[in-house]
């Protein structure tokens, strides 16, 4: 696939993955991207995960033509996209490896021994010229490991942005960009919010007309669409309007208020409400509504003088993540020593800009009139906040 005349796709689909990372469902696989710069010297942007080396140096070759490439930039060493390193250098022995300090000890980490005969280290903001391509390196530690860099090459205008903008979903399935984008960037990169502004900041100074990234399609128009999203998500924002509706229950009583909730806020005028029941669903998709919109509404049973598991398992995604510019409201069940709402809302001191909608309602069992009255209040309550 052709990026631009000198630039070239030699990526690859991954259909046999079920769990990226071993935790996030992919249904419709991954795409590990690596790049060719075909100019007086030739770069390679990136490996592909270890399952796929040879199709990727097979790739590699075809877009250099058989020509030896001169350089193999790795931006970021997490094994999908570093893990044909050896097979590259096994290949190609003359190459030089280029990466920062931090990258070149990952590599040791991984390898063992130091195998690369040439490197060449960069520092934050260096160039390295290829002939017309001159691509300047621009650090990006934590977004999301410490060695990650992005690299910008001037020629041709595009940003190869490591795992900023990608997505889950091979790019041979078609299917909306920023549900899976959303579900990816707050799955993985979400806590380092922080990290990701900064970089933002520094792309904002480049000019940027094509973004390649190490997952998912490569964008080359109406940037401004996805750079404003990556601005919502990083800085915490709230990208709609909404109210999630999370609950996890035993014997259907908690699933009840949960759901009188829901038609409450729908009667009340809510455009949007997600109602999920989180021992039935999937937790990221869970984790990425409740970025998306700005209200929750959390409602759960006590359990072991505790809080249900999988209640316990969204807050602890949530909180770790960084939650917050959000307001929540609490619904817990317990028939004789209901201790849940109290420890839910413990669960999020930590968290910045939230805003708790009063009161909790309490449940011992099942409803009361007086409960359903309450959860309308509430809906009330929160609709106004």
């Amino acid at each position: 696939m052709k990026i631009t005349s000198d630039i070239k796709y030699v990526g690859v689909n991954d259909h046999d993955v079920d769990l990226f990372e071993g935790l996030y469902d992919v249904p419709n696989g991954m795409a590990y991207n690596s790049y060719v710069i075909l100019d007086e010297k030739i770069a390679v942007m990136d490996s592909v995960d270890r399952s796929f080396g040879k199709q990727w140096l097979n790739n590699v070759d075809k877009a250099c033509s058989g020509k030896t490439p001169d350089y193999l930039i790795v931006q970021h060493m997490e094994p999908d996209h570093s893990a044909n390193i050896a097979a590259f250098l096994e290949k190609y022995p003359t190459a030089t490896v280029v990466g920062n300090a931090k990258t070149f000890t990952m590599i040791k980490n991984y390898f063992g021994e130091e195998f690369v005969k040439n490197t060449l280290t960069v520092k934050d903001g260096e160039t390295l010229s290829l002939g017309k391509h001159n691509l300047t390196f621009v650090f990006a530690p934590m977004v999301h490991w410490p060695e990650v860099m992005v690299t910008y090459d001037a020629a041709d205008k595009v940003l190869f942005s490591a795992d900023g903008f990608g997505k889950f979903g091979a790019l041979d399935v078609d299917e909306d960009w920023a549900c899976e984008a959303r579900r990816y960037y707050f799955g993985i990169v979400g806590k380092y919010g922080m990290q990701v502004q900064s970089l933002l900041k520094k792309a904002a100074a480049l000019d940027i007309q094509i973004i390649c990234p190490l997952h998912g399609p490569v964008l080359n128009e109406n940037l401004g669409y996805y750079i404003n999203l990556y601005d919502i998500w990083s800085g915490y924002g709230v990208e709609k309007d909404g109210v999630v509706v999370a609950y996890t229950s035993v014997y259907g009583h908690t699933k009840a208020a949960a759901e009188l909730m829901a038609e409450e806020l729908t009667r009340q005028g809510c455009q949007k409400v997600v109602l999920t029941d989180l021992a039935r669903s999937d937790m990221a998709e869970n984790v990425e509504d409740a970025f998306k919109y700005g209200k929750l509404v959390l409602a759960t049973t006590t359990y072991n003088m505790e809080i249900f598991p999988f209640m316990r398992q969204f807050i602890t995604d949530l909180v770790e993540r960084n939650y917050q510019n959000r307001k929540i409201a609490f619904i817990e069940n317990g028939s004789w020593a209901p201790v849940a709402g109290k420890m839910m809302k413990a669960m999020f001191e930590k968290c910045k800009n939230l805003t708790f909608i009063e009161p909790t309602i309490t449940i011992t069992s099942a409803m009361t009139e007086q409960n359903k009255a309450d959860i309308a209040c509430l809906a009330a309550e929160m609709l106004k906040a």
